[in-house]
């Protein structure tokens, strides 16, 4: 065969492949914008199977999974995402929340659940440096909670695992966090709700012995 026409080849199906998996991201997109998330992971995954290194299709992906509750599964997309677009803060954001669930689930080794905790609180922070006027303070109110989280998980935890400093700061870290999206929005309530179930959470924990 001819390198002429080997070369033809390969860029007829370089463009048959690129054709498709745009195909692909945009049925994607519509059945996300339509919530059906399980045909969105479905034309998703077809087309990162074209191209991994999409960063639109693994955006949407990892977003797909979230809202299917495939933590795991969109805990990888938006690591993938990630390695292509290190300061892409929504990734850091949704994979935040995702580990965020994993460490609450009671199916989670507790090795596996700080894994997840703290790995959301370094996303979270990771998001605020790379986009610190988030105008929501969306990142500081996840973090908060995470941080609580954190600081209820190491009280729990028996043996080697305990450790009441740690909650202590972990939860003092929480109310400061939640006390920074209230001085920015003073009329939410729902976070005047989340800081006292923090202030609440750091007695508990002041007062074990």
């Amino acid at each position: 065969m001819k390198i002429s026409v080997i070369i033809s080849f390969l860029i007829i199906s370089s463009v048959e492949n690129l054709v498709a998996q745009n195909s692909y991201i945009k049925l994607g997109q519509q059945a996300l914008m339509d919530g059906d998330f399980k045909v969105a992971v479905a034309q998703l995954e077809r087309a990162c199977l074209i191209d991994s290194t999409n960063s639109t299709a693994l955006l949407m992906l990892g977003y797909s999974y979230y809202h299917s509750e495939n933590y795991k599964k969109s805990i990888a997309a938006y690591t993938k995402e990630i390695a292509i677009n290190p300061t892409d803060a929504t990734a850091y954001y949704y994979r935040a929340r995702a580990k965020g669930y994993l460490g609450k689930d009671n199916q989670t080794s507790p090795a596996d659940k700080e894994k997840y905790l703290l790995g959301a609180i370094f996303d979270l922070t990771k998001a605020i440096a790379i986009d610190p006027d988030d105008t929501r303070n969306k990142y500081y109110q996840v973090r908060g909670i995470a941080y609580r989280e954190y600081g209820v998980f190491k009280m729990q935890s028996t043996g080697h695992s305990y450790d009441k400093a740690r909650a202590v700061n972990s939860l003092k870290a929480s109310i400061a966090d939640l006390e920074k999206v209230l001085s920015d929005n003073s009329g939410r309530m729902d976070i005047s709700a989340l800081i006292d179930l923090s202030k609440q959470k750091l007695a508990e924990a002041q007062a074990h012995k």
